[in-house]
């Protein structure tokens, strides 16, 4: 792998400043039904509006009927825990969660709106979800620090009636697996024989490890590494403080290993780093004491804990990151918008592990009908198909937990996905064709 410079690494920065502030935003509201002559308003707004209101209000349920509630999310954050950069707050959270809300219109056909919280109290905000429920079909719950993360989640998975769902765990979860299979695949190595260590023990990586033990790694082969070291069951600072944490002291570490980062990858077939963004982070050297064909994630956001090329000049058969600007991109923008087109197009009422592992698998499906190697373990965010496959493998798995409220035959849910994904990516492309998105110097 070439080593890239400095300005290469910075140019996506440069540019990020420089049409962020052209545009000002991300997304718009536009209409989805036409007004022909201003007597249009009559049945969009009122009189006409009175009598759909009135069916809503003897049956709540039809919201779901009679508006866009059926596809509209909430990305909902408070600023504590945005990328890799932090608590930054409220206001500086919003550009990342307006680009959510653009990856799931353009990749899932899905609507959404950023709603950014000022507020550091975990109740407080979910009393504000709660009370947003009767406009949003879901919940995507983001960048929000821990150990509020989870018992947000858990809170609100009980008390709504959306499917509640926390990227920064489920989702990274989910790709992280999808990839986790594709390079396995590679290497030639059977899911039940790796030893994997995990760098990093917040949320994202604490998913992981449940993911990956669903879907057959067993918990004495993971290893977790947080910055005290390496959750093990003498790790009695966890048990009362991080009911979570100390889960997966149990669960994991059959060997019972203590250490740091150093002493976690030694003799492991994969790392998953999960952590600070880099690079630094993960040491070339440790590399070279993984077990033979060693796989990489260094998945920090903005930078990974270790170079790419660092990582392959040290050994590493395969490298991961969360860039687009290197191979095998494991980002949750593979997960979210096809796992909610899915949840959306069967009405499911929630979003379980056996859902997000099927999303897992139908990635890797993908990736292998294309040809897996060393440099494509995991589908590229372009190849729009792999998010219709993804929807109904998502769909399929909600109706055999009896989990969805729409029945529709898998020839007609294709064609129907299909049609509102490319629908929706075709908008823009004919809105910048026409002038309506102006391209930056025109």
């Amino acid at each position: 792998m070439l080593k890239k410079s400095e300005n290469e690494l910075r140019q996506p920065l440069l540019e990020a400043m420089k049409l962020h502030q052209f545009y000002q935003g991300k997304i718009e509201v536009t209409l989805k039904c036409p007004v022909r002559t201003y007597d249009d308003f009559a049945i969009w707004y009122t009189p006409g509006v009175a009598e759909v209101c009135r069916a809503i209000a003897a049956d709540p349920a039809l919201s779901f009927t009679f508006t866009g509630r059926w596809n509209t999310v909430a990305v909902v954050s408070n600023g504590t825990r945005v990328l890799g950069l932090g608590n930054i707050g409220p206001e500086a959270a919003l550009p990342v969660m307006e680009g959510k809300a653009l990856l799931f219109r353009y990749l899932g056909g899905v609507d959404s709106w950023p709603l950014c919280l000022r507020t550091r109290n975990a109740d407080e905000l979910i009393q504000v979800v709660e009370s947003l429920e009767p406009s949003f079909g879901g919940i995507n719950l983001e960048d929000i620090s821990q150990p509020d993360c989870f018992y947000i989640l858990e809170t609100l998975q009980k008390r709504l009636h959306i499917p509640v769902w926390h990227d920064d765990q489920q989702g990274t979860a989910l790709v992280t697996v999808a990839g986790f299979l594709g390079a396995l695949d590679v290497v030639e190595k059977e899911i039940d024989q790796v030893r994997i260590a995990l760098v990093g023990s917040g949320a994202s990586n604490m998913r992981v490890a449940h993911l990956l033990m669903k879907a057959g790694v067993p918990g004495e082969n993971i290893v977790l590494c947080d910055r005290r070291g390496t959750l093990h069951r003498n790790r009695k600072d966890l048990e009362d403080t991080h009911p979570w944490k100390w889960e997966l002291c149990l669960a994991t570490n059959g060997d019972n290993l203590q250490g740091g980062k150093e002493e976690a990858i030694r003799d492991r077939d994969v790392l998953i780093a999960l952590s600070t963004p880099g690079p630094g982070v993960i040491q070339p050297e440790w590399i070279k004491t993984m077990k033979k064909d060693p796989i990489v994630f260094a998945c920090a956001n903005p930078d990974p804990e270790i170079w790419p090329w660092d990582a392959k000049e040290a050994g590493a058969r395969i490298v991961a990151t969360g860039r687009s600007d290197f191979p095998n991109q494991v980002n949750n923008s593979l997960g979210f918008p096809g796992l909610f087109r899915g949840v959306f197009s069967v009405r499911a009422s929630v979003i379980t592990d056996e859902m997000c592992l099927a999303a897992s698998y139908a990635l890797y499906q993908y990736a292998k009908k294309q040809g897996l190697q060393e440099d494509y373990i995991i589908p590229r965010m372009e190849e729009w198909e792999v998010y219709v496959e993804e929807a109904l493998a998502v769909a399929a798995e909600a109706e055999k937990q009896q989990v969805s409220h729409r029945t529709i035959s898998r020839e007609d849910l294709k064609r129907e996905m299909t049609e509102t994904i490319r629908r929706a990516q075709n908008l823009v492309q004919d809105m910048v064709k026409e002038g309506y998105i102006l391209l930056p110097g025109k």
